[in-house]
Parts: C-alpha cells; sequence; structure tokens
C-alpha cells in the first residue's frame, strides 16, 4: 500500500460521501409532471440540495409544468434556488424559524386538487426542522427535545415521541396533502432505513400509539409536564392517533428510498478493495451508546490482530448506522462533543495504542453533533497525553477538545446528504 493509511481512511469517507449525494441519486426517481400543478416541499439538511436537483430537472425536460415549493433546511445548509423557497432553521434543536416555515408550507397545500402532484422531499434532521407542535411552547418544545438528546433514547424510541407531539409528523403532512398525489423521495438517516423514522415519517403511515410515547417518556424518566399531558391525553383518546396503513390518505401517495447508508458503505468498501485492503461491513445499522460500540469495534480488531480471523491483514472493518450518548446527571463538567468523537475517544482508550491500526468516524451530514466537525481521525499517536487523561475528557464527553487538541478533527462544512454516520477501523 503506497498510500498513507490517513489519506486512505479519508478517500474512503469522501467516495462514501459521492455514492449518496442528491444530485447523482434524485434524478432517476423523479416522477413525471401532473396534469395540475407540481408542489415540491420537505425538510433536512439535503432539502435545499434536493429542491435544487428538481427545479434543474423539470426546468429542462419539462420547462412548462407550473412548479412551486417551499423545504425547510439546517441553518448554513441553503443552496440558491428559483422557485422553491429554502427557509433554514434550527437544528437539532427546533427553532421558531422552523415553526414559521413549516405553517408556510401546510398554508401552500390548502388549496390542493386531485390533479396536483405534492413531491415530498425529505432527508435527516427533518423531525426537528418540520416542527408544528400540539399545543407546545417553545419552550417546551425545545425543553422536551433536548431531553430526548440526552437521554439515551435512540432515534426510533425519540421518533415516536416527536410523532405524538406533532401535527405534521407520523403521516399527518400527508393527510394535509389531500387529495393529490404524494410522491415522497426519502435519503435515510436511520438504521433499517425505515421511512417511518426518517424525519419522524411525515408523508407515511404511522403504527406507533400515544401509549407508546408514554412508555418510552416514562423509560427514560423525561420531565415535561406539557408533552406529558398531550401524551396522555391522546392515551385517554381525546387526540386522533396518528394515521395508520388503512386511512384513506394513502391511498395516492408513494415512497421511495433514494439514498441510504449501505451504498455510502458499499462505496467505501471499495476503496479498500482496490488498494488491495480485505473490507468487512458489519453493519449498516449500529445503534447503542457510542462507547460500547467502540468497545465492540476494539474487540474485533483484537480478534483480527491476534487470530487474523474473520479477515486475515491488512483489513478494514466498516459500519454505519447511529449511536447514542446519554449524558449522566452525575456528570458535573460537560464539555463538548458528538457521537463520533466519542466513539473515537472510547476506541482509542480500549487499543492503547495498537500499532498499525487507524480509524475515522465521522457523520455523513458534515456535523457530529451539535460541533462543526464531521468527526476526526485516530492514529497509533493519538493518546499522546496518556489513557488517564484521556478517560477524563470521555467521562465530561469532550472528546471534539480532545481531537481539535490532537489537530485530527474532520471539517467538511454542510455536505447536503444525510445517511448517518461511517466508522471505518484499519488494521495493517
Amino acid at each position: 500500500m503506497n498510500t498513507k493509511p490517513e489519506s486512505l481512511l479519508q478517500q474512503a469517507f469522501d467516495a462514501g460521501l459521492a455514492a449518496v449525494r442528491p444530485e447523482d441519486m434524485l434524478p432517476s426517481y423523479l416522477p413525471e409532471p401532473p396534469a395540475g400543478r407540481l408542489f415540491i416541499v420537505g425538510a433536512g439538511k439535503a432539502a435545499a440540495a434536493m429542491a435544487r436537483v428538481c427545479e434543474q430537472h423539470y426546468g429542462t425536460y419539462h420547462p412548462d409544468v407550473p412548479l412551486s415549493g417551499l423545504v425547510i433546511t439546517r441553518y448554513g445548509h441553503a443552496l440558491p434556488t428559483q422557485h422553491i423557497e429554502v427557509i433554514e432553521a434550527g437544528h437539532p434543536v427546533p427553532d421558531e424559524a422552523g415553526r414559521a416555515g413549516t405553517r408556510k408550507l401546510l398554508t401552500m397545500l390548502e388549496n390542493v386538487q386531485a390533479d396536483d402532484l405534492v413531491l415530498c422531499l425529505i432527508s435527516g434532521g427533518g423531525s426537528a426542522l418540520l416542527s408544528f407542535p400540539r399545543n407546545l411552547s417553545l419552550a417546551d418544545h425545545i425543553n422536551i427535545n433536548e431531553q430526548l438528546l440526552t437521554c439515551g433514547a435512540d432515534i426510533g424510541e425519540m421518533n415516536i415521541i416527536r410523532k405524538h407531539l406533532s401535527k405534521v409528523k407520523g403521516g399527518w403532512l400527508a393527510k394535509r396533502a389531500q387529495p393529490a398525489k404524494v410522491v415522497s423521495l426519502l435519503i435515510s438517516d436511520v438504521p433499517g432505513d425505515d421511512p417511518s423514522s426518517i424525519a419522524s415519517g411525515p408523508t407515511v403511515p404511522d403504527d406507533s400509539t400515544y401509549a407508546d410515547a408514554l412508555d418510552i417518556y416514562k423509560r427514560y424518566n423525561l420531565d415535561n409536564q406539557a408533552a406529558k399531558n398531550i401524551l396522555q391525553r391522546g392515551v385517554k383518546k381525546h387526540i386522533p392517533e396518528t394515521p395508520t396503513a388503512r386511512d384513506a390518505c394513502f391511498a395516492n401517495t408513494e415512497t421511495h428510498i433514494i439514498a441510504t447508508a449501505q451504498k455510502m458503505l458499499e462505496a467505501a468498501a471499495a476503496v479498500f478493495h482496490q488498494a488491495g485492503i480485505n473490507p468487512l461491513i458489519l453493519t449498516d445499522s449500529l445503534t447503542g451508546e457510542a462507547r460500547e460500540a467502540a468497545k465492540f469495534h476494539a474487540a474485533m480488531t483484537r480478534q483480527i490482530r491476534l487470530h487474523q480471523q474473520p479477515l486475515a491483514l491488512p483489513c478494514v472493518l466498516l459500519s454505519g448506522g447511529e449511536t447514542s450518548v446519554t449524558i449522566r446527571n452525575e456528570t458535573s463538567v460537560r464539555g463538548r462533543g458528538g457521537r463520533n468523537c466519542e466513539f473515537l475517544l472510547s476506541l482509542a482508550i480500549e487499543l492503547a495504542g495498537m500499532p498499525n491500526t487507524y480509524a475515522l468516524a465521522a457523520d455523513s451530514d458534515g456535523i457530529d453533533g451539535s460541533e462543526d466537525a464531521a468527526g476526526a481521525l485516530l492514529t497509533p499517536d493519538s493518546l499522546p497525553f496518556g489513557v488517564k487523561q484521556a478517560r477524563t475528557y470521555l467521562d465530561r464527553h469532550d472528546s471534539y477538545s480532545y481531537f481539535e487538541r490532537l489537530g485530527t478533527l474532520i471539517k467538511t462544512g454542510p455536505t447536503h446528504t444525510n445517511v448517518n454516520d461511517l466508522r471505518i477501523v484499519l488494521i495493517l
């Protein structure tokens, strides 16, 4: 292998991103224009990029179709468009801009007709950005979302609660778009690629209930009385359940997942295969605590290093999905860091400077948690301050600061896609 390990890891990450960009994936899924009007709506970190691709496609091949729309994306993720309004809003915590944008989007759909087409562009981040809660003040909405992000719940559990506090998630957007045809194009950022979990499933049926949401609320000891009151009212049937597959609003809908973590993993694996390194995709849907996931990857690495099983050296382990970071109440000093940096710092401690072993963990949207880095790189020299000091950083969830100090953070800026995380462990 003539390429430096760090460069090879970066090449694999870049190849993975290239495989799931909207400009490459989206055009082949775009439907024929309707007899009536075309409304393009959506939300997520990739929403602006997806909207721009739609404008270019229909402007080139169907210039006479009446086209308008609105999408909501994260601050800093907007791209220039001509006919589709792009609104920036808060993520991962919702804000007033997201609420106002969602109201405007729903108003746009109030007078749709049966011969119209609503093209819905959904990507990761849409749960926070597409924001129309049931009788929650902005302060309560922010509070319950902040608790969900730090309680240790997985993305599916978080989204069940979000659906049942919302008038737009969990299929309600499809209900609002009746009687028009609804075609949803999804970039998946959730393990298992379940459409009902991507941005909390605004245009697909939902089988979960208020009772499910209340159970999750209690399981993680969440504390917001306004949110709890809504869930309890739903359990008592004072609020309608989210629409299920039997609801008539889904009779004229289509849903297509156009980009996934598996596609990203396969593209990254191909880079290593071409370099003569055996790739193994462990899973595209890893969940659980980031530091525990690191222990599993470290155990696999030791097994390969000692026994060359299940792969012969040199080899690489790849995984996708979304881990979580639980902020413990006893943590008195809380630092900066997302799940990918936390994974890497835990991996560094577990490997304890194992020679010829390198790793990368990064979020495909370019943002690890709420920081300005996608993730970081790990090398055999990533414990220069010793294991004890590394544990101090890990205990206060300050992994960003640790890798910033090392100078190995990966900063891409907004990538305008989002299929969740890519973890790579390269064993030479």
